[in-house]
């Protein structure tokens, strides 16, 4: 371009987005907002919690209410709910007991496989030992064992031992199929904390169990909480171990709830409060420690 002057300045061609050569997924990726994604997550969460909203409603109502009609009915005779369900739930023995058998099952099975997962992962990761990484690969080889391998012959161990259909017969199988997982898993996230950090605590006159418990244990908090989570929720929804390692007086909610089905078919008064119970407090737990559990979930995924 020449101007009056005679100079020549240069113009900056504009450039024109060319949609002719953006792909069609590009496009309806780019024309989607994000409110749009939101709702269409935020249904799909609904509609899976349907079934959940379900056996609440259910739960609250009257066993000739629920014989009559289905739970959606609640909503236009919001009288039938009533909390008399819960009320003979609790005076059931059987299915109280039971959840206090859950309880004194779930919780010894977390702590311990968490507690021993750790010291095991610290161990595998930064302390010397003979065959240490052989021991690590032999421990994370039984990952590959099922369960249904081992039920029989350990069910005759603990016949022999005393132990077959008391809790801690329970626990204890828990913990022996647990702990395989937790080590590999601490291993691996205990591995990546920086090797300055505990030379400089050793410099400082930290030995191994105070350098665990201080700088470790706080350091590897996510990973130890999805840990306990995943744990938690494996143990409390398990039916097949306590199916075959409790009896009457050990058995968790789960079989509990097979129990009432097969004996008393229809005692749907008692079966839907307790599934319900035995469903809440899990995810009660894992809603409680989400955010620890993401951060283990996504520990190391960003540098």
């Amino acid at each position: 371009m020449t101007t009056d002057a005679g100079t020549v300045t240069k113009t900056t061609p504009v450039t024109v987005p060319d949609r002719a050569g953006t792909s069609l997924g590009s496009r309806l990726a780019s024309g989607v907002s994000g409110g749009i994604v939101r709702v269409f997550l935020l249904l799909v969460g609904l509609f899976w919690l349907v079934p959940t909203i379900g056996l609440l409603l259910s739960s609250l109502r009257r066993p000739e209410d629920m014989s009559a009609s289905g739970w959606w009915k609640v909503f236009s005779e919001p009288s039938q709910l009533t909390v008399d369900s819960y009320q003979k739930l609790l005076e059931n023995g059987d299915i109280t007991n039971s959840l206090l058998n859950t309880v004194l099952i779930t919780v010894p099975a977390t702590l311990l496989v968490v507690v021993i997962g750790s010291l095991a992962g610290y161990a595998f990761a930064w302390m010397e030992f003979p065959g240490r990484d052989w021991w690590f690969l032999g421990t994370v080889g039984l990952l590959v064992v099922p369960v249904q391998v081992a039920l029989i012959p350990i069910a005759e161990l603990f016949g022999k031992i005393g132990i077959f259909g008391t809790v801690f017969g329970v626990v204890l199988f828990h913990v022996g199929f647990g702990l395989p997982f937790a080590v590999f898993l601490l291993r691996n996230f205990f591995a990546e904390i920086p090797r300055e950090l505990l030379e400089a605590a050793r410099l400082d006159g930290a030995g191994e169990l105070r350098l665990f418990v201080r700088v470790v244990m706080p350091l590897g908090g996510p990973a130890i909480a999805s840990l306990g989570i995943f744990q938690f929720l494996w143990v409390w929804n398990d039916m097949l171990v306590a199916l075959v390692f409790s009896d009457s007086g050990s058995q968790p909610i789960t079989v509990a709830l097979q129990t009432q089905v097969r004996q008393f078919g229809n005692n749907i008064d008692v079966l839907a409060p307790g599934a319900f119970i035995s469903m809440v407090i899990p995810l009660a737990v894992f809603f409680a420690f989400q955010e620890q559990f993401v951060s283990g979930v996504m520990a190391g995924a960003v540098k």
